[in-house]
């Protein structure tokens, strides 16, 4: 786990803590089968290294220097676009010795307290005092459900090598990205694999978004419906047994089709993560769900525990507008880099009094600079319709780009008359551009149209952008 504390920039003072003895974190460890699902493309459409690339670049943190920037495609062997978990880990390596980060590794949180207006952080290290903690702890515990005779199943981070599961039976308890993972990589090993849920499984390619198991995943379901030795069964888990060296599952199908047992040599629990709260609940603060996700702000603020704030997968807890259903890329590096950029910035702002520097635009810029961030914004492509685009109209100043902030507080607040852009995407699968415009604290949506080259800077969509912000005056 990590926590950080304050805020590195400007003087402020800061820190990180860590548990673990060196960066890389959890790539030290997973995935299992070695190599991301999440894409580094060393050579793509845009400059290795400027922003707009960061679109085709998953993996990489962001810093401001360009010693900072594009750090994991030089570190790829080019046998694959997903970078494997060794590169991966010397990519988070590499950017904290190149940002010179303070960092205490082997330094565990053990408690929380608030003194004052000061939060005391115990560590085995001794304490550490702050205004403003910053925890960004992931989802790191491994969770599994109370079911009778799961305190015998091994979860997905206690897998053993791949090799020890040859000519085995494994039941695999899940049917989401970790149990697929699991299912493609035992394919040149198991006999038989059998995946089971409650629910039908959720493809990528099918709800056309990153809910659901990736495509790079999918052989096993091809192997399903082939007849191919692996069996997806809809299912809900009653009961897991010993049976001398292996184990019995009884199982109740979803669709009414009654029990369905299954002797198997090992049953392996791919039923997710929770983040290691620690005694933050205690404290007040809120959580949702069965994952315990800590409830945030849109600006990331824990809900029940003000001035705590959260970072990494955790912000997952501020869902956004999710539009169409679809949530945050929160859950990712891709994604929640960009949360903690504007948290970095709101911490300054409230905490510290520190603003950073608003840049005018003249009125005939503002059409080319706002369909140029929804064609190339790496910001507005991995979060869509959760990060925006967002300038306001100033009576003394005249357009202000306010920055990428969270699309909801642009639409739910009151503010000055403006107008914030993302990328959105429908349930069909359809991509296109989103304007909102705020006049009199009114908000009305404009969408503008798809684009087969996804090209949103062509006349027809200045000409209805144009008529998207008449009612500001521009």
């Amino acid at each position: 786990m990590q926590l950080s504390y304050s805020l590195g920039r400007a003087g402020v003072r800061h820190a990180v803590i860590s548990a673990d003895p060196g960066p890389g974190g959890m790539f030290r460890r997973w995935p299992f089968f070695q190599r991301l699902l999440s894409w580094t493309k060393p050579f793509a459409p845009e400059e290795r290294g400027s922003r707009s690339y960061e679109r085709y670049d998953w993996n990489s943190l962001i810093g401001e220097e360009d010693r900072l920037r594009a750090i994991q495609p030089g570190l790829m062997d080019g046998t694959s676009y997903f970078p494997a978990r060794t590169e991966m880990e010397r990519n988070l390596t590499t950017f904290a010795e190149r940002a010179d980060l303070p960092v205490r590794y082997g330094c565990r949180w053990t408690g929380t307290r608030r003194e004052g207006d000061q939060f005391v952080l115990e560590t085995t290290d001794g304490e550490y005092r702050c205004r403003v903690p910053v925890f960004a702890f992931g989802m790191a515990e491994p969770w599994k459900p109370d079911i009778p005779g799961m305190d015998a199943v091994p979860h997905y981070a206690d897998c053993r090598a791949a090799d020890t599961y040859a000519g085995k039976r494994i039941f695999i308890i899940g049917k989401e990205v970790s149990a697929f993972e699991l299912a493609n990589g035992f394919l040149p090993w198991a006999k038989q694999i059998v995946l089971a849920s409650p629910r039908p499984v959720a493809l990528s390619v099918v709800t056309r978004s990153l809910v659901g198991v990736r495509a790079r995943y999918v052989q096993p379901y091809e192997d399903h419906v082939l007849g191919g030795g692996v069996v997806l069964v809809n299912a809900s888990i009653d009961e897991i047994s010993r049976t001398g060296a292996g184990f019995r599952v009884r199982t109740t199908r979803s669709d009414g089709g009654g029990p369905l047992i299954f002797e198997v040599d090992d049953v392996i629990a791919t039923t997710g993560f929770t983040p290691p709260l620690g005694d933050l609940v205690k404290l007040g603060a809120q959580t949702s769900g069965r994952t315990k996700i800590p409830a945030l702000t849109p600006l990331f603020e824990s809900i029940g525990l003000p001035g705590a704030y959260m970072a990494g997968t955790v912000t997952q807890g501020a869902p956004g507008l999710k539009k169409h259903g679809m949530p945050s890329s929160s859950g990712a590096v891709h994604g929640h880099r960009y949360n903690a950029r504007i948290l970095a910035r709101h911490i300054a702002q409230k905490h510290f009094g520190i603003d950073p520097p608003r840049p005018t635009l003249q009125s005939d810029a503002l059409l080319p600079y706002l369909l140029a961030e929804v064609t190339r914004a790496p910001e507005l492509w991995h979060q869509k319709s959760y990060l925006a685009r967002t300038v306001l109209a100033d009576p003394s100043r005249g357009l202000i780009d306010d920055g990428i902030l969270p699309l909801q507080l642009f639409v739910d607040l009151q503010g000055p008359d403006g107008v914030a852009v993302t990328v959105e995407a429908n349930a069909a699968g359809d991509l296109y551009p989103a304007v909102y415009v705020r006049k009199d604290n009114a908000i009305t949506e404009h969408l503008l149209p798809s684009n087969p080259l996804l090209d949103f800077e062509t006349a027809e969509h200045r000409r209805q952008l144009s008529d998207a912000l008449r009612p500001l005056g521009l």
